[in-house]
């Protein structure tokens, strides 16, 4: 039970999230933002906000610290939304999705190749033995019956 409540408000809070970073903030260091995941503590108390920025290092790192500047002010968006009594701390986690996806890729791309290696080894290869190495039972025929 307290889990599917911890889930809901963390999907409640990214919602209200993306919509208010939609509208911008009056930060000019604030990037594109994507809030990619919400956990909420199992007392409600604390938010951990996973959230990707499109850019440069320099990006990132810019649009990091103005949502440190902007903590309080998205906390009391968040409150003016929910229907808690307490409103969680918000604590803003760079997501690593974007590096682990490259890798992925990369990863993806290479096992793509082996195998279009191994296909055209494939190809050009001839059984070691029979065909059809399955011993099959003999046909019946009529002769053999006597």
């Amino acid at each position: 039970m307290a889990g599917e409540r911890q889930a809901r408000l963390g999907d409640r809070i990214r919602v209200i999230l993306a919509e208010r970073l939609e509208k911008g903030l009056r930060d000019p260091r604030l990037g594109f933002v994507t809030i990619t995941d919400v956990r909420v503590t199992g007392d409600l108390q604390h938010a951990s906000v996973f959230y990707t920025v499109y850019g440069t290092d320099e990006e990132r790192e810019a649009s990091a610290q103005a949502l440190k500047s902007a903590t309080g002010m998205l906390r009391s968006e968040v409150g003016k939304h929910l229907n808690v009594r307490l409103t969680p701390s918000l604590e803003f986690i760079p997501d690593a999705l974007p590096e682990n996806a490259g890798h992925i890729a990369d990863l993806l791309r290479e096992a793509q190749e082996r195998d279009a290696a191994v296909a055209g080894l494939a190809a050009g290869a001839a059984y070691a033995g029979d065909a059809d190495p399955y011993v099959k039972p003999r046909e019946h025929d009529a002769d053999d019956e006597d």
